[in-house]
């Protein structure tokens, strides 16, 4: 879902939230959709989303954010999911190990069901809490430089990187889609070029060399 909309923007992205099952995902979105953070936030549901307009390299563009269930038996709606999406945040706990090794099957999971040049942003969640940290933050650079991933830490609660992680996404997706358009237009340019004269020689009959032109 990266297209554009002459109204009132220029281009629509979609970007999913995925991982564990309480790294937070659901206060990330509310967080930099309408700066809100719920300590009592429940386990989502099924799918929601939400969105926000903001401003990319003098183009507005409509960030469309998808949140989904990390538990298992919510697993069916993949497909539908991560269809249309460019962008992807990959949330983990930075006070729970386990969700840090699920990683590996999140990403599994996105790519095999996400366009290839999807742009994702691995986030350890819940910096706000250091003292209960189970991950370190150069495990988090180590794996997501393993996996040319782009990588931040973020907290919901305290607000810390949520915007730079969704802005630096965003900013990535545009580079991808204007590089893109810039190569169609080379394309369709060199196409409509006139076709250039090619000098070849040609032998009479004596033997003497003729300079004659043909188009190719």
């Amino acid at each position: 879902m990266a297209h554009r909309v002459d109204h009132e923007y220029d281009y629509l992205f979609k970007i999913v939230l995925i991982g564990d099952s309480g790294v937070g995902k659901s206060n990330i979105l509310s967080r930099f959709t309408r700066n809100e953070f719920c300590l009592e936030s429940k386990s989502t549901i099924g799918v929601e989303f939400a969105t926000r307009t903001l401003q990319v390299e003098g183009k507005t563009v409509k960030a469309q954010i998808w949140d989904t269930a990390g538990q298992e038996r919510y697993r069916a709606i993949t497909s539908a999911y991560y269809r249309g999406a460019v962008g992807a945040l990959l949330v983990y706990d930075i006070t729970k190990r386990q969700t840090f090794v699920n990683v590996q099957r999140w990403l599994r999971e996105l790519r095999d069901h996400a366009d290839s040049n999807i742009v994702i942003m691995m986030a350890g969640n819940k910096s706000d809490l250091n003292h209960l940290r189970a991950v370190s933050e150069e495990d988090g650079h180590a794996l997501a430089e393993r996996e040319g991933l782009l990588f931040l830490e973020t907290s919901a609660l305290e607000a810390t990187n949520i915007e730079k992680a969704f802005q630096t996404v965003l900013n990535e997706i545009y580079h991808i889609i204007s590089k893109k358009a810039l190569a169609t237009q080379e394309a369709a340019a060199s196409v409509a070029l006139p076709s250039q004269g090619t000098t070849i020689n040609v032998s009479d009959a004596s033997g003497n060399t003729k300079k004659g032109c043909c188009s190719t």
